[in-house]
């Protein structure tokens, strides 16, 4: 079984849909895009979100080289930045902090 990291680490996408989803980061809303794919209240803390979100991605990665017609490459773009995101604020929560006093 793999970890949340081994998950991003391993992440290999189209570099047209990874520029898309980094040039979108700076809008991304946590509560506004979680909803759309885990109506979820409240929003899961980034590990449980990330796991649902990967879910998604393959799903759509999946639909995307299956060439049926049904691919929406903005809700990929979309899932993409959810991803990228909250694997930051994962990164963040997760170091150590330094505390002076």
């Amino acid at each position: 079984m793999k970890d949340i990291n081994s998950y991003i680490n391993d992440l290999r996408r189209p570099k047209l849909l990874v520029h898309a989803a980094r040039h979108s980061l700076a809008g991304y809303d946590r509560p506004t895009h979680l909803a759309r794919y885990m109506p979820i209240d409240p929003v899961p803390g980034p590990g449980v979100a990330l796991m649902k979100l990967f879910d998604l991605e393959r799903e759509m990665n999946d639909t995307r080289l299956a060439k049926t017609g049904t691919y929406i490459p903005s809700r990929h773009i979309d899932i993409l930045v959810a991803i990228m995101s909250e694997s930051q604020l994962l990164r963040a929560s997760s170091q150590p902090r330094l505390v002076f006093g």
